[in-house]
């Protein structure tokens, strides 16, 4: 089967996000008034596997080995099969 994977990478809550802070103050400048901005990366692939779990399995070490720093960043999967 072919899954469609998404993720979405964020800082954890309490962690310094420079870019969200600068889009406020950027935002501010153009009279728009925006409280706690934050920023997600959203990375998109497809993959192709038996099952939805081992699917699973697998991003989530995508994710804990290359794509996030688990110290600092919460990651969301979403699979769906095509």
């Amino acid at each position: 089967m072919i899954f469609d994977i998404e993720v979405k990478i964020s800082l954890k809550e309490g962690m310094l996000n420079p870019e969200a802070t600068q889009i406020e103050r950027s935002l501010d400048l153009l009279g728009y008034e925006v409280k706690d901005a934050k920023t997600v990366e959203i990375i998109q692939f497809t993959m192709e596997e038996d099952s939805e779990d081992k699917v699973n399995e697998d991003v989530v070490d995508m994710c804990e080995r290359l794509l996030c720093n688990p110290v600092i960043h919460d990651y969301e999967i979403t699979v769906k099969a095509q």
